[in-house]
């Protein structure tokens, strides 16, 4: 079995990496687990900010890691929060936060000018200074929807709507989301 440092400590994002990859032959190890503190997200691009963790993780492990960077972008608001979408109300923000501020942003803002993509960027290290990191991206689109809705998942989820589901992202089953989802596309890439 391979073994791979996973570059988060994101409990949500480890479910999800461990249920999408769960038919693999991948030992994934949170860089939790390792006591490995989180790299500071210097980067501006999905990229580099999932370089940096890539490379932290790898380096401090001593083994292949793998990391995402992902986040939200509403065309409404020039595709912000995107890279900032974990701490889109401040650096302790937490989801409640972060949405509220996302939703006083789109006060007035009809449906169906609410278009949004969750994009998420995965990077694969098979050490951690390798030249070429192997890099998947993958985006899953649909709207800012008007409130809160449904209590599956975490971040944006509650917002997400979805019209193919006419519901939330929130309100989709585990399994759902993970075969749908921007992080779901990029690992099966």
């Amino acid at each position: 079995m391979n073994k791979i440092v996973l570059a988060s400590n994101n409990i949500y994002k480890i479910r999800e990496f461990r249920e999408i990859l769960s038919r693999e032959n991948i030992e994934l190890i949170p860089q939790l687990k390792l006591n490995i503190p989180e790299v500071d997200e210097t980067g501006l691009s999905f990229v580099e900010n999932a370089i940096l963790k890539a490379r932290n993780a790898s380096l401090l492990a001593k083994l292949p890691s793998i990391a995402d960077d992902s986040g939200i972008e509403v065309d409404a608001l020039s595709g912000k929060p995107g890279i900032y979408s974990a701490r889109y109300a401040g650096e302790d923000s937490d989801d409640k936060a972060n949405n509220k501020l996302l939703l006083e942003e789109l006060i007035g803002i009809p449906l169906d000018q609410r278009t949004a993509r969750y994009h998420c960027t995965i990077v694969y290290l098979p050490f951690y200074n390798h030249p070429v990191p192997r890099i998947y991206s993958a985006n899953w689109e649909g709207y800012i929807g008007i409130e809160e809705e449904g209590d599956n998942g975490f971040g944006y989820d509650p917002l997400f709507f979805l019209p193919k589901f006419n519901c939330t992202a929130a309100k989709l089953s585990e399994k759902q989301k993970n075969d749908i989802s921007h992080r779901g596309k990029a690992l099966k890439l």
